[in-house]
């Protein structure tokens, strides 16, 4: 595969997972109010808001796991906690699931950008 069209292809992936995933996940385990739970999965989003405290804001080499705060180790610990409870379901599942999306998204960087990751020698939060 042609690293331009890896290059298009992970933006539309990782953004198909943020939000058209979710919306499917809600349709098959959320049936009765498959749309409530599709818009409460999308708000779980503002977990993001933590990349506002980070400089810079965006960096295409860094993992956003384990790096920011919500998305600590610790925080996908209590994510995973608020699956238990029936009223923090649905939010949990948006959460773990975000989680997992830019899991993905780093895993991908890391295969797909030998300019970033371990195919050029360098660490994935090495410098440019």
């Amino acid at each position: 595969m042609s690293p331009d069209l890896l290059h298009i292809l992970k933006p539309v992936v990782h953004y198909s997972l943020h939000f058209l995933a979710p919306g499917l996940i809600a349709f098959i385990f959320f049936r009765d109010n498959w749309k409530r739970a599709w818009l409460i999965m999308i708000a779980t989003m503002l977990v993001d808001v933590d990349h506002l405290f980070a400089t810079p804001i965006f960096d295409p080499g860094r993992c956003s796991i384990g790096y920011h705060p919500l998305h600590s180790y610790y925080a996908i610990a209590v994510y995973f906690m608020l699956l238990f409870f029936p009223k923090t379901r649905v939010i949990a599942v948006g959460l773990l699931f975000h989680m997992f999306t830019d899991w993905q998204d780093c895993q991908w960087a890391l295969f797909s950008m030998p300019q970033l990751g371990i195919l050029s020698g360098k660490t994935f939060f090495s410098p440019k």
